[in-house]
C-alpha cells in the first residue's frame, strides 16, 4: 500500500521533475522560482538548456528515461528527495512506435521504480484526459470514468497503459504517495514555436502559419484546455498538501471550432472528422507530415472535464479561459516565441531544413 499521506503547510524541500525543460516543465520552474522558500531542485531531461532563467532555477541531471538502465540511473539522484513530479514524454518521432513507448511507458515504470528504491513519499504523475474511453463527447466526465483511451492515438494508448502500470503499483507496498493529473490540451505562449514544430514538415516555409488560406475543420469540434500556468498552480498545491489519487485539469470553456480558427485570421471550410482524420492518416503515412491520424480521433473523441475535485481538495482555479490559453499558444506559434530550452526554443527555416537533410524528418529521427 502507499505511504500515508501526511498533512503539509508548505513545499517539500527537495524536488525532483523529470522533462523539465518542457512546456510543463517550464512553468513549474517558473512557479518555484518564484516561491520564497529555500527549495532544492532537481531538473531532468535529456537535453539540458543553458543556465538562464528559468531553468537556472535547477540543478541539472541528464537522464535518457527510455534507456534499459533509467531506473538505476535515477534512483541515486532521487536519494533525499521530498517528491518527485514526472512529466516526460515524447511526441515524436511520430514514426518511432518503439522510441515513444519507451519513452512514455517504460520510462513511468523507471521513475516508479526509482522513486520506491529510494524511498521518495510523494510522486506527481502528469497523465492526461486522453486516457478517457469514447462516448462523452462534448459532456463533462469526471475521474471515476472509464479509462480506455482512443485506440487509434498513440498518444493515448501510451497514456492509459501508463496508468495502468501505475495502478498495479499502487497495490504494492511501501511505495510513495502518487498524484495523477488529467488535463485537455496544455498551451502557453513559449509553447508555440515547439507545437508548430511536432506538427508541421520541415519543408513548409517558417511563418506559414501567419499566412493560411482556410482552415478545414469538423464544426463540432469541442476540446479541454488549460494553460501551462493553471497546471503549475496544480503542481504546487499538490505537493504542498500531498493528496492521493486522480485530478482533471480543465478551463471552464472548451475550446470550439471558432476558438480553434480566431487566432489565425482565416475562413474555415466544414470537412467531417472522418475526412481529416483520414486525411491525416494517409499524409502522415506518406512521410508529408508529422501528425498521425489518431490525434483527429482523440481532438473529436475526448470530453470534458468535470474538475469539482481539483478545486475542492487542491483549492485549484484556473486563471485562464480555454479559448485563452489556444489564443495564446497560436500567437507564440505565429511570432516563434519560445525558451532556450532544446524543446522550445524556435527554429529558422535554415535550422528546419538542415535538420531534415542532416537527421531526416521530425517524424522519423530521435532527438540527438
Amino acid at each position: 500500500m502507499p505511504m500515508a499521506p501526511t498533512p503539509r503547510t508548505g513545499l517539500p524541500r527537495r524536488i525532483v521533475v523529470t522533462g523539465a525543460s518542457g512546456n510543463v516543465g517550464t512553468a513549474l520552474l517558473r512557479r518555484l522560482a518564484a516561491n520564497p522558500a529555500e527549495l532544492d531542485i532537481v531538473a531532468i531531461a535529456r537535453r539540458i538548456p543553458p543556465a538562464r532563467d528559468p531553468y537556472a532555477a535547477a540543478k541539472w541531471c541528464a537522464v535518457d528515461l527510455g534507456a534499459p538502465d533509467a531506473a538505476r540511473v535515477l534512483t541515486p539522484i532521487f536519494a533525499e528527495a521530498d517528491a518527485v513530479v514526472h512529466l516526460a514524454w515524447g511526441f515524436q518521432p511520430s514514426h518511432r512506435r518503439d522510441y515513444l513507448r519507451r519513452v512514455a511507458v517504460d520510462g513511468t515504470r523507471a521513475v516508479m521504480t526509482a522513486a520506491a528504491d529510494a524511498g521518495v513519499a510523494h510522486v506527481i504523475h502528469m497523465s492526461s484526459a486522453a486516457v478517457y474511453s469514447e462516448g462523452a463527447y462534448r459532456r463533462e466526465v469526471d475521474e471515476s470514468w472509464a479509462r480506455e483511451g482512443v485506440p487509434t492515438c498513440v498518444y493515448s494508448v501510451d497514456k492509459v497503459a501508463a496508468e495502468t502500470f501505475l495502478d498495479d503499483f499502487e497495490s504494492g507496498t511501501n511505495v510513495p504517495v502518487l498524484t495523477r493529473f488529467r488535463p485537455g490540451f496544455i498551451g502557453q505562449l513559449v509553447s508555440g514555436s515547439g507545437l508548430e514544430r511536432y506538427v508541421l514538415p520541415e519543408f513548409v516555409p517558417a511563418g506559414i502559419t501567419n499566412h493560411l488560406p482556410l482552415i478545414p475543420i469538423d464544426h463540432t469540434l469541442t476540446i479541454p484546455a488549460v494553460h501551462s500556468d493553471d497546471v503549475a498552480d496544480a503542481l504546487v498545491a499538490a505537493l504542498e498538501r500531498r493528496v492521493p489519487g486522480p485530478f482533471n485539469l480543465g478551463a471552464p470553456t472548451p475550446v470550439g471550432a471558432r476558438d480553434f480558427a480566431a487566432p489565425f485570421d482565416c475562413p474555415t471550410i466544414p470537412v467531417p472528422r472522418w475526412g481529416l482524420s483520414a486525411l491525416a492518416e494517409a499524409t502522415w503515412r506518406l512521410r508529408l507530415q508529422p501528425v498521425q491520424g489518431g490525434w483527429i480521433d482523440l481532438a473529436y473523441t475526448c470530453p470534458m472535464l468535470d474538475c469539482r475535485r481539483a478545486r475542492e481538495e487542491l483549492g485549484w482555479s484556473p486563471k485562464y479561459d480555454g479559448p485563452e490559453v489556444w489564443s495564446e499558444t497560436v500567437r507564440g506559434m505565429r511570432s516563434a516565441t519560445g525558451t532556450d530550452s532544446p524543446v522550445l526554443s524556435p527554429r529558422s527555416a535554415r535550422e528546419r531544413l538542415a535538420a531534415l537533410v542532416e537527421r531526416g524528418p521530425i517524424g522519423r529521427r530521435i532527438p540527438p
